[in-house]
């Protein structure tokens, strides 16, 4: 089409396309796939240099709809954060985004989740969060809520994990939740965690129109846009753009990422700084207390080094290294053994 925007890469945003979704109509899942493929095209990521890894679950079919150019591994249910713990040792150079649902990140995978934050492995995390098992028909999943009804009439008397809350606590050093629905604030947080080089988790509320969208339910659509609390507007800014802003003192709040891209945090009548890890748990407190899902830039540190830095890996991908490389000589594994035994 003549006139067509192109990026950085002379790529247009159908490029960044996968194949057609298979998703019940009016899922969340696909408006968050739109939103991907929305951010690495503003980004001029190149489909090429990015690994998609998926676990089971509706959530886990959506790399399939986007960036049909890039690596992909969809594992086994619940072992996506070990996979991606693994990509990320043996070829750094990749961008990794996984995608996620709240059954096969917060029950069955929970802990390949928490040492894959607390290692602080470089990865965009999506969860796609809509309290609900859908492949299997709708049963309650770790972060459906107290109190929130089934479609056939059960309550849940469980308490939900929070996976925001978790997140932080165990050392994640980009952590946002958003709404599926909301294209002008989950596009940027994915361009922002893209770029961030750390563990980035998104938390999106993603209602399921199937199992999971009548009265009762805390994660229907209705529900959730009733009980929206975005705690700023949010603008990001990639690092090769120019960085002109005209903004009235005390309204904006600039994050600055390891790449040199940033993030502009709106302020909407609070004064939130997502640097401020306590004042980030006690705002996702108070929202749970509320009932409401605060969205936004939740927290943000800068100053972590990631999984590899940690690791002091050698500048060449493992997965790039010669065999005689790999493959070290008797005499230099008698000389480690030696060490050992003193």
């Amino acid at each position: 089409m003549a006139g067509e925007k192109v990026n950085r890469l002379s790529l247009k945003e159908k490029d960044y396309e996968g194949a057609a979704s298979t998703m019940c109509r009016g899922c969340g899942h696909d408006a968050i796939t739109a939103s991907v493929i929305r951010a690495f095209f503003e980004s001029s990521i190149d489909p090429r240099k990015v690994i998609k890894l998926s676990g089971i679950g509706c959530s886990s079919k959506t790399p399939a709809y986007f960036m049909s150019q890039s690596f992909g591994f969809n594992a086994v249910h619940g072992r996506m954060s070990a996979v991606a713990t693994g990509t990320n040792l043996a070829n750094y150079t990749m961008i990794p985004i996984g995608v996620s649902g709240d059954g096969d990140t917060a029950a069955i995978g929970l802990g390949n989740f928490c040492h894959m934050i607390r290692r602080n492995v470089n990865i965009t995390y999506i969860i796609e969060n809509n309290g609900v098992y859908g492949l299997t028909k709708g049963q309650f999943s770790a972060t459906a809520d107290k109190g929130s009804v089934m479609k056939g009439g059960k309550i849940n008397d469980l308490p939900a994990i929070d996976l925001c809350e978790l997140a932080i606590i165990l050392g994640a050093t980009y952590v946002a939740r958003s709404f599926s629905g909301d294209r002008k604030q989950l596009s940027p947080l994915i361009q922002a965690a893209a770029a961030h080089k750390g563990c980035a988790i998104l938390d999106v509320i993603s209602p399921c129109v199937t199992f999971n969208n009548h009265e009762g339910s805390t994660k229907s659509l209705k529900y959730v846009k009733e009980h929206l609390d975005p705690v700023h507007d949010i603008d990001f800014i990639p690092h090769f753009e120019n960085i002109e802003v005209d903004y009235d003192e005390g309204t904006d709040h600039e994050v600055e990422l390891h790449d040199g891209s940033r993030i502009l945090l709106h302020k909407l009548g609070k004064d939130y700084d997502p640097t401020n890890r306590m004042q980030a748990l006690q705002t996702i407190h108070a929202a749970v207390a509320e009932g409401k899902f605060v969205t936004g830039l939740l927290y943000y540190d800068p100053n972590r080094p990631e999984f590899i830095e940690e690791l002091n890996l050698c500048e060449t991908p493992l997965a790039e290294l010669d065999q005689d490389v790999l493959q070290p000589p008797a005499e230099a594994l008698e000389k480690i053994n030696a060490e050992l035994m003193k």
